[in-house]
């Protein structure tokens, strides 16, 4: 299995396709043995792809401190130069995206292209869904909780009128394997101190590389008016919305082609 040593961590991460390179950054919780996920999809198809398993979570060393977004910054930027990558294409999704922001503003030289994708900047461009006050909750708890919120068309009335769906999606959120594994529920708990701090509003600016931000239209994590308020700060982005909620990816069979097309410099689909 591939493992990269970065820093003071061991990364594990995979990479897979062929063509212009690109470091795809996980949401919260991300852990690559979840499957199926995005390298089961169409991006691979169109370039040499990266993922990996950010600090603290999967099969990625779990030190147990605190963690800070700028650290998961530089794990990006010393994983890419394990494997003799000097620049890239980044797509960060969620927790993922504040990371990708971390990046581009850290390490300009380092990104060609960014994706962001139901993410936010924090401060007074307004934070994401704050999970860190949902730690007590068993995963069902936390499941049912977050489902009208990762998409506002859910709610109980939804619930109710879908309720066969509304337990398979319950049963789907609350699953984890490996969550009796050692360290996984402190390094859980600390990727969500670290995204609790997370703010970038003030250094928006400094992103010059061409971006795409989009975001899905019933998103309740990740709100659409704060695609908007980064679209204002990052100069020439673009600003798509999709027919979904925080998982719009999934739910609108268009997100994924313009990603790719956008990243390949085709413009919009």
């Amino acid at each position: 299995m591939p493992f990269a040593t970065a820093g003071d961590i061991e990364i594990f991460y995979e990479r897979m396709g062929a063509g212009p390179r690109l470091l795809f950054i996980s949401g919260t919780g991300g852990d690559l043995r979840l499957r199926p996920n995005v390298l089961d999809g169409p991006v691979p198809k169109h370039f040499d792809m990266l993922a990996y398993d950010q600090r603290g979570l999967g099969q990625t060393s779990k030190p147990d401190r605190p963690y800070s977004m700028a650290e998961y910054a530089e794990d990006a930027v010393n994983l890419m130069d394990a494997i003799g990558w000097h620049s890239t294409l980044v797509v960060g999704v969620s927790f993922g995206g504040m990371v990708a922001q971390e990046l581009a503003i850290r390490h300009p030289h380092v990104v060609e292209g960014l994706v962001l994708a139901c993410t936010s900047p924090g401060g007074a461009g307004g934070a994401s869904y704050p999970l860190h006050t949902l730690t007590g909750m068993t995963r069902e708890e936390r499941a049912r909780h977050m489902i009208p919120i990762s998409d506002t068309r859910h709610d109980e009335a939804w619930a109710k009128a879908n309720a066969d769906t509304y337990e398979q999606l319950v049963a789907f959120a609350a699953n984890d394997p490996y969550a009796d594994e050692p360290g996984r529920e402190m390094g859980a708990r600390r990727q969500l101190e670290a995204r609790a701090a997370h703010d970038t509003w003030d250094r928006l600016g400094e992103i010059r590389c061409p971006t795409l931000i989009c975001g899905g239209r019933y998103d309740g994590i990740a709100l659409p008016e704060t695609q908007e308020k980064m679209a204002s700060r990052i100069k020439g982005s673009e600003l798509r919305f999709f027919e979904g909620g925080h998982l719009f990816m999934l739910q609108d069979r268009a997100a994924l082609p313009a990603m790719i097309s956008f990243l390949k410099g085709e413009g919009e689909t």
